[in-house]
């Protein structure tokens, strides 16, 4: 299943699944697993305790010969995050974890992020300023929607933002891991590596600031350590590596396909463009039209019969988020953009006690900046047919979006995003 084909385009995979059964057994995903494709499946399995996180020693162990020892410090730390934990511990590090999460807090971050889409967009405007002829081309990707997630997550962490390339390559060496059905002994080792460059990184900055605690979230990690809620420090550095891997991911991949599906139906780009009121909506369709996380995974606690099929305790469970969010009996006519839809919730953010913890964020951070985008790139239009697709199978993402807008009369000049953050 998991082909060049599949990679660029999931959805008739997906189609195909649905029309064959709810459950299918698959051997593609770490010696074998269960896919679950409808939305009722997804959404119950998601919320189920037999259903465990605890995944992360038996996936790395499936990247080949050698990988049990090779891979201890990668599955230590891994183990520990919030993503991978059952109740109740996950119970306690969510609990500690929410503070900065909470819509208030978030509010109040809206300025920095407003300022930070701004000044992005300032950089791509005066390269546009600069050059000849009627319209500019720049990437998407590249200048807008990698970067802003990225020093939104730094800044919320008290982290420098000239960091930001380096973290976001340790994130990508890790994402390539999660994405990967059937991991390498290599792709493991590359993850192993920014894993451990990571945690070495926050273990670095611990000192200083247990000494000034902030308002940023590893102060408020620290806080709930002293409180209770956080019990060690390889329980802190673990939590403070799984929001800068986690932090950026799906708001830079919602803004990138939601962008180009936009863009590709223009009658859905244009009403959005006349009315901007529309866009919490649209942003709820982008996310159920093309998930930025395609699947999650699950080992069986017990043994489980659905569908007249019998699943086996440890056997691995995968559910598509992206096929449930284009289930049939769920959505009418699934395939299909419409930013005015109203028909239920999507599962792109996951369900149940895991559901994503930074939710609010992706979808505050993502309004202000389509709003930004729609106000200050006018005639915005894909350049060529063809986009470049990760091969990346949970993680769904342009590695490119090149897209042109009409070029703007010169105006003053104004600092770079570089002289601002100096």
């Amino acid at each position: 299943m998991i082909n060049e084909a599949f990679l660029n385009d999931p959805y008739p995979a997906y189609r195909a699944l649905h029309a064959e059964g709810p459950l299918h057994w698959n051997s593609e995903f770490c010696g074998g697993a269960w896919l679950l494709t409808g939305y009722a499946d997804v959404a119950a399995v998601l919320r189920d305790p037999r259903f465990s996180v605890r995944r992360a020693g038996g996936w790395a162990n499936s990247s080949g010969p050698g990988a049990l020892t090779e891979l201890r410090e990668f599955k230590r730390i891994f183990s520990r995050s919030l993503l991978f934990v059952d109740a109740p511990q996950h119970t306690r590090l969510r609990q500690a974890m929410t503070t900065g999460f909470k819509p208030a807090a978030l509010q109040g971050l809206a300025p920095q992020i407003q300022i930070i889409v701004d000044r992005l967009l300032d950089d791509v405007l005066a390269k546009a300023v600069s050059g000849t002829g009627q319209f500019t081309e720049f990437d998407f990707m590249r200048d807008f929607a990698r970067p802003l997630p990225a020093l939104v997550i730094a800044g919320m962490l008290g982290i420098a933002a000239k960091d930001r390339k380096e973290f976001v390559a340790w994130s990508d060496d890790i994402a390539a891991f999660i994405g990967s059905p059937t991991p390498t002994l290599e792709i493991a080792r590359r993850a192993q590596v920014s894993l451990i460059a990571m945690n070495e990184y926050f273990r670095q900055l611990l000192p200083q600031r247990r000494a000034v605690l902030g308002d940023d979230l590893m102060s408020q990690l620290i806080r709930a350590e002293v409180g209770g809620g956080i019990t060690t420090t390889k329980e802190l550095l673990a939590q403070c590596c799984t929001l800068l891997f986690a932090g950026h991911e799906t708001t830079r991949n919602l803004l990138g396909n939601g962008m180009l599906a936009l863009l590709q139906h223009l009658q859905q780009w244009q009403a959005l463009q006349a009315e901007p009121s529309l866009l919490p909506s649209a942003l709820k369709e982008l996310l159920r039209f093309d998930s930025p996380v395609q699947y999650t995974g699950r080992r069986l606690k017990v043994d489980v019969e659905m569908h007249s099929k019998v699943m086996r305790k440890g056997d691995l469970v995968i559910p598509l988020i992206g096929a449930a969010n284009r289930d049939p009996a769920k959505f009418s006519d699934p395939d299909r953009l419409d930013i005015r839809r109203n028909e239920g919730a999507h599962l792109s953010f996951g369900y149940g006690p895991h559901v994503c913890i930074g939710a609010t964020l992706t979808y505050l951070e993502a309004e202000i900046a389509m709003r930004s985008v729609i106000q200050r790139l006018p005639q915005l239009g894909l350049v060529g047919a063809a986009q470049s697709w990760s091969k990346n199978a949970v993680y769904r993402s342009l590695n490119h979006l090149p897209l042109r807008f009409a070029r703007p009369a010169p105006a003053a000049d104004v600092p770079t995003l570089e002289a601002h953050y100096a």
